[in-house]
């Protein structure tokens, strides 16, 4: 649950042939290759807002198309020639635009009469808008900035041109209506909240006094809280460091560590030496709960990119297996291991399967299950639009199996906690309840279900904990 770091970028107001920014302005270049367009080398400068903007509307047609964003943005980055800090402006804007996208498409709905074809013109008008749309003191860009640029994006791809009028009208109305266009918009739940409306109903029912608290803290933008390192550090004395950089933060946390503004990994005092690591709060709960003693073996089941699995070697001295289905994944957690002077077995094995097990049960397993991911949608914004009604009961089946398929690896008197990121209950407390009936497992004290409702002491993602002990034979 790392937190991907965006960049924002100030322009100032200016001709078209004059500079925009500082280090951004209307220029040309030849070689981002949109991935809708493979074969397409638009004229667009990587220095230019409007080199961003078509990098982002291109990321944004993706996930309207089922591609996950991170996924999306590598294939844009993939295929440009983007600096740091033109991709960190291509990264803040698709993520804003996930994040206000109900109500993008619908202004777009009310100032057009047909849906905006092909999909990278409707993915333009929704990044260009969330730029626009939002208080003064919230816009990264000047509001007529963003226009001529949105303009230059569809003059310069040739499946776009016949629509740059139309690009420029869109735009233009909207600041000029702009009060009465958002009052109109808004009496839609799609833009009020900026959730499918199947989600914003699934909530309310699964948390009548809540769901509006949770809907809004899964639009802001998330904190960056960091783990100290117990093995070369203590919360009061990092917290000293931090303060003689001038770095503002308070501690959340037996171990965690809050930043008060965000900044760039590369530059959080000790990163790159081990002493601290980038994980929310709630799951800095998932090590503690599991009562590690020096000489255990412990499973940590679906383990990528790895946070758990280190925070288990920081707190014990214990013998660690993690293994994650996706081999791609794991040289992510070999990394963590190694910045922070760690050893685990990495294994690529799908925890439904036992083929792999020596038959050696653990003393303890963390059970990470794949879930929809529901309660961290203010991390990956994109998740929302991805996911569908239906997605929770599937991935409840295939977690009850991998499930039980652990629980036989663990030994009597052992203990398994079974967590979450999810907020619907049949991936949570429904799941943990049945599962204690089919095993005959005894349930210990944990968290339960954590809410993201974004209030000082509840800061952290939606997480959910259950803590089972493995009765003796």
């Amino acid at each position: 649950m790392n937190k991907r770091p965006t960049l924002k970028l100030k322009t100032r107001p200016a001709p078209a042939a004059a500079p925009v920014a500082a280090k951004l302005r209307p220029s040309y270049h030849p070689d981002l290759k949109p991935v809708l367009q493979p074969g397409f080398q638009p004229d667009l400068r990587a220095d230019s807002l409007a080199f961003c903007l078509l990098g982002a509307a291109n990321a944004v047609a993706q996930v309207r198309t089922g591609t996950a964003l991170p996924q999306a943005l590598a294939k844009v980055f993939t295929q440009s020639n983007a600096s740091a800090q033109a991709r960190g402006a291509i990264q803040d804007i698709s993520y804003r635009t996930m994040r206000q996208l109900g109500r993008s498409e619908t202004l777009v709905g009310l100032m057009t009469s047909k849906a905006p074809e092909p999909p990278m013109l409707a993915a333009l008008l929704c990044c260009a808008l969330s730029l626009i749309s939002n208080e003064p003191g919230e816009q990264p860009y000047e509001e007529f900035t963003v226009v001529d640029q949105a303009v230059t994006v569809a003059t310069s791809h040739p499946d776009l041109a016949h629509a740059k009028g139309m690009v420029n009208a869109v735009l233009r109305r909207f600041l000029r209506e702009r009060t009465s266009l958002l009052a109109a918009a808004l009496q839609q739940p799609l833009a009020q909240w900026n959730y499918p409306q199947w989600w914003i109903d699934a909530l309310r029912v699964a948390y009548p006094r809540d769901w509006q608290a949770i809907l809004t803290a899964g639009n802001a933008v998330p904190p960056l809280t960091l783990r100290v390192n117990r093995r070369k550090s203590t919360v009061e004395a990092y917290l000293a460091v931090l303060q003689d950089a001038g770095i503002a933060a308070r501690q959340v946390g037996p171990f965690a560590v809050r930043l008060d503004k965000p900044i760039g990994v590369a530059l959080i005092p000790g990163f790159e030496q081990g002493v601290v690591s980038v994980q929310d709060a709630g799951a800095q709960l998932a090590a503690p709960l599991l009562d590690l003693q020096d000489g255990m073996r412990v499973l940590d089941a679906c383990a990528a990119p790895g946070g758990k699995t280190c925070h288990i070697l920081e707190l014990a001295e214990v013998q660690v297996t993690a293994i994650d289905a996706d081999a791609k994944r794991l040289p992510r957690i070999a990394e963590n291991l190694e910045r922070l002077g760690l050893a685990a077995t990495l294994k690529a094995q799908d925890a439904q399967s036992s083929a792999w097990w020596d038959g050696q049960q653990y003393d303890r397993i963390l059970a990470d299950v794949p879930c929809t991911a529901s309660g961290i949608v203010r991390r990956h914004p994109d998740i929302r639009w991805l996911r569908r009604k239906g997605d929770a009961l599937q991935l409840a089946t295939l977690s009850s199996k991998i499930l039980d398929n652990l629980w036989q690896m663990l030994r009597p008197d052992g203990k398994l906690l079974f967590v979450t990121c999810s907020l619907w209950p049949q991936e949570s407390e429904a799941q943990a309840a049945a599962f204690a009936v089919r095993n005959n497992a005894t349930r210990l004290t944990a968290p339960g279900q954590l809410l993201p409702t974004g209030s000082a002491e509840q800061d952290h993602d939606g997480l959910f904990y259950a803590l089972f002990q493995k009765n003796a034979a």
